[in-house]
């Protein structure tokens, strides 16, 4: 395959993942917050939830990605794996950073970070697929796996989070689906 082929493929992915992230920080509440939606969208304006709009349209576009490219010998799971995992620590990084910093949290500052990690998500991709890095089967077969346990804890903790601050919505000071 040819270069621009898998380059074509993750620009592709960078603009869904932004589209689709944004356009699930409501689903949630459209949905007249219905359960089948949270698995989704998200359901709180927790750090954790914010992650999952990241990581639900990433997760979705790397199985499509997945499968139109499979053949290629292009390695797309690991690579598309390690940019979500740096994609989803950035957000949580840069948001208590500023907050911690400037004290408080502003929205225009938070859509600016979920752009921002998203980039570096692709950034990441795309650099260890140009590279060839991770390319062998083992990574591969990795990379799937901890896909599939990142989509699982998204979708898992959204319903039964851990007791931690980043699971805690700053604004109902609930963790979790509302009450």
């Amino acid at each position: 395959m040819k270069h621009r082929a898998w380059q074509r493929w993750e620009l592709a992915g960078l603009f869904f993942a932004i589209a689709a992230g944004n356009l699930l920080h409501f689903v949630y509440e459209w949905s007249g917050e219905h359960p089948a939606a949270a698995l989704i969208s998200g359901t709180n304006e927790s750090t954790w939830e914010h992650m999952k709009l990241l990581a639900v349209p990433w997760v979705l576009w790397t199985v499509i990605q997945a499968l139109a490219l499979r053949g290629s010998g292009v390695p797309v799971i690991a690579a598309r794996t390690a940019g979500l995992l740096a994609g989803v620590a950035a957000i949580p990084v840069l948001f208590y950073t500023y907050v911690g910093i400037w004290g408080k949290s502003i929205s225009l500052i938070n859509i600016i970070i979920f752009q921002l990690a998203v980039l570096l998500a692709y950034g990441v991709s795309s650099a260890i697929q140009r590279r060839r890095i991770l390319s062998g089967a083992v990574w591969q077969v990795l990379g799937t796996a901890v896909l599939v346990l990142a989509a699982a804890l998204f979708v898992g903790w959204t319903f039964a989070p851990p007791q931690l601050p980043v699971f805690v919505d700053p604004v109902s000071g609930v963790a979790g689906l509302p009450q």
